[in-house]
């Protein structure tokens, strides 16, 4: 193994011998066991494919089980693993070190085939299938369809281990072609400057798909970029179980002294195609052959052939065993039952964290704001947040903040000024400006154990992450059968009024609404944004917090008390009886001035504030509408595709025949938000809008 300094320090070296490395008979008889298993494995799903009794899309590993077992036998079983879509042998090389049994071996062979044919005895339930094999509650984070999805995972995984201080290290496997992603530099970046301890294991099997590496890169291996994060690149023989594991082991070593990660690239084949559907034009027959020629099962057989530890009677009963025991996994999952229909909305979300004591807290306080609001402290929106953040990371030591000049600066609005100096650089952490990295690091973060509160400085940039927020936070629950969690918030910011134009003004929630697994929540007051903030913290869900820069400065009643607000209650911030208001954040200001404007006019409108639209609490709607036969939806989202059309849409399908007049909507022009003041104000609503919308309601 050669360390890089730059490409051209870069060379491929056998080195890690079974004496060197001090390996035991029987452990390297476990390593050939291991690959023999997963080629089993792959070539049996082969066999379901061709035969059409395996539906959807399965990558198979054949060809690459060194790299997976090599890399995974120089962990100790602690450690922790993220995986890819070509993920079976990581997945069967992951568990099986964990077995401590033949018993166990078997069933846990049983759970990974089972899971392949989306059965309900599978590691997840039949939800995650092929491409999501994940055994989560032994350390395994997961896999992901999206080519290089998990490493900023594997990142925050490992960020959570060093804050922790424990001395476990994260694995993260990943194919050539997640090395042109940004994700892969933002994370090795991230992962550099603050040494974490975790070793990012690229399989280069020559093709992303069908693209030769020589066609998308111009250095000949992918190790030669760590350079540019200052960590140690290392190329391997990735057909070679005891190089793979040799060069791995180094590699965890270094990162569990504290001295950061390190890249190793094993170069590798693939022997199936991209997926069942490849015929494989793009390489030859003879290069096929080359490298099957080079099988890391034969190699290892015969080097143990030759020492002496094995001999061919020993390898035949060995392969009778293996097939005996794929046979068995192929009954248990074949007889296997289906998953039950009524498991296809289980394992979205985690059980709610809040009370019944927490809800009564609420109502009695918003009861006590309203009657007397001169007896509570006035305090800012942005102060109402740091407080939460304050008493949040005071109350759980797992809590922790990272984004974009967090830190001395106190965020672009000043919601996190002050905590730098009283937690700490690694409480309160300054990122790279790496949206993607950022919301992937808390994801890894949550699924190791910490409670991360990331923050994304304007909503508008939120789609730059969207990838590890909507597909790797939001899904994992589901996706690997509810055996996991991710407790994480994105702070963010969105809204018009400050002329700065399309790139800082866009209300996006509607694209978060439409992801399920996630909640969204949209404060409107001090009291809200405060007592929502400390219960997305302590829940056990990804939460996207949207605040409205217009608010920051808002003062309003807080009181002194510790208190949460339940997510998905919203608040009737007006009584009325005529026109039911249904809005949220900053227009449940100008609501309310609407309000008042009509009720010189003799129509009593009720403003109901939603506070949360994922969980929504479309019961209050539904009974308002009920009362006063009206509504009109407010929102500063574009109107074509504003999340106040679902709440009309729900009330429509729930109280339609209670409506005594149409439902209207005042919402954003469909046009990027300009900057010229004059054409900002004509583009979001504004008080006017919303009294004509409730006449016209009246008739």
């Amino acid at each position: 193994m050669t360390v890089a300094a730059s490409a051209a320090d870069i060379r491929v070296k056998t080195e890690g011998s079974i004496e060197e490395q001090e390996l035991s008979k029987e452990e390297v008889l476990g390593y050939l066991r291991q690959m023999m298993e997963i080629r089993a494995l792959e070539n049996q799903i082969a066999e379901f494919l061709g035969k059409a009794v395996l539906k959807g899309a399965s990558h198979l590993y054949a060809g690459e089980e060194a790299v997976a077992v090599g890399a995974i036998g120089a962990l100790s079983d602690s450690d922790l693993v993220t995986s890819t879509h070509r993920g079976h042998g990581h997945g069967h090389a992951h568990g099986d070190k964990s077995a401590r049994t033949p018993e166990a071996r078997q069933e846990h062979y049983n759970k990974m085939m089972a899971e392949v044919l989306g059965k309900a005895t599978g590691y997840c339930k039949g939800k995650g299938g092929s491409m999501h094999i994940a055994d989560v509650t032994h350390g395994n984070l997961g896999a992901t369809g999206i080519v290089g999805g998990n490493i900023a995972v594997a990142t925050g995984a490992a960020l959570a281990e060093k804050m922790k201080g424990s001395d476990k290290v994260v694995l993260c496997f990943f194919g050539d072609g997640a090395v042109n992603e940004g994700s892969f530099h933002e994370s090795l970046n991230m992962a550099s400057i603050w040494d974490l301890p975790v070793v990012f294991v690229c399989e280069n099997n020559l093709y992303g798909m069908s693209v030769p590496w020589e066609t998308v890169s111009k250095l000949p291996d992918a190790a030669a970029r760590a350079c540019a994060y200052n960590i140690p690149g290392v190329v391997v023989d990735g057909m070679n179980v005891l190089e793979v594991r040799g060069a791995v082991k180094q590699a965890v070593d270094r990162a569990r002294g504290g001295k950061g990660p390190t890249l190793v690239e094993c170069k590798t084949y693939r022997y199936y195609g991209h997926s069942h559907s490849d015929p494989r034009a793009y390489r030859t027959k003879d290069e096929e052959a080359a490298w099957k020629k080079r099988d890391p099962i034969n190699a290892l057989r015969d080097g143990l052939i030759a020492m002496g530890w094995l001999s061919e009677e020993e390898f035949d009963r060995m392969d009778e065993t293996v097939q005996n025991k794929i046979e068995t996994a192929v009954k248990f999952a074949t007889s296997s039952p289906e998953p039950d229909a009524d498991q296809l909305y289980t394992d979205v979300f985690a059980p709610a964290k809040t009370t019944q004591t927490d809800l009564a807290t609420d109502q009695r306080l918003r009861a006590e704001i309203k009657a007397d609001p001169a007896k509570f402290k006035q305090v800012a929106y942005a102060q109402a947040i740091s407080d939460a953040l304050r008493e949040e990371m005071t109350r759980d030591e797992r809590v922790f903040c990272l984004g974009e000049d967090i830190g001395l600066y106190g965020g672009a609005y000043g919601a996190t000024r002050g905590l730098f100096e009283k937690f700490g650089k690694w409480r309160v952490l300054d990122t790279p400006i790496s949206e993607a990295s950022i919301a992937g690091a808390a994801v890894g973060a949550a699924m190791a154990g910490m409670r991360p509160v990331s923050e994304i400085m304007y909503v508008d940039f939120t789609p730059l992450a969207m990838d590890q927020l909507a597909n790797q936070g939001a899904k994992n629950r589901y996706m690997f059968g509810g055996k996991t969690s991710v407790p994480m918030v994105v702070r963010t910011e969105g809204g018009a009024g400050r002329a700065i134009a399309a790139h800082h003004s866009q209300s996006l929630e509607s694209l978060w609404t439409h992801f399920p697994g996630i909640y969204v929540v949209m404060p409107a007051t001090p009291y809200d944004v405060k007592g929502l903030l400390k219960a997305a913290i302590r829940d056990d869900n990804p939460v996207m917090f949207i605040e409205h820069k217009m608010l920051y400065k808002e003062k309003g009643p807080v009181p002194d008390e510790d208190y949460v607000i339940p997510l998905g209650v919203a608040d009737i911030k007006r009584a009325g009886k005529d026109i039911t208001i249904v809005t949220y954040s900053r227009m449940v200001l100008r609501s309310l001035e609407a309000a008042e404007i009509l009720a010189k006019e003799g129509i009593d409108v009720e403003v109901i504030d939603l506070r949360c639209l994922k969980p929504l609490d479309i019961d209050t709607v539904v009974a308002s509408v009920k009362k006063t036969g009206r509504l009109v939806g407010v929102t500063e989202s574009y109107e074509n595709t504003s999340f106040i059309n679902e709440v009309m849409m729900q009330v429509n399908e729930a109280a339609f025949d209670y409506l005594d007049a149409p439902m209207v909507r005042v919402a954003s022009a469909n046009v990027p938000v300009p900057r010229a003041e004059i054409l900002e104000d004509l583009a979001i609503p504004n008080t006017n809008r919303i009294v004509e919308a409730c006449r016209k309601v009246i008739g």
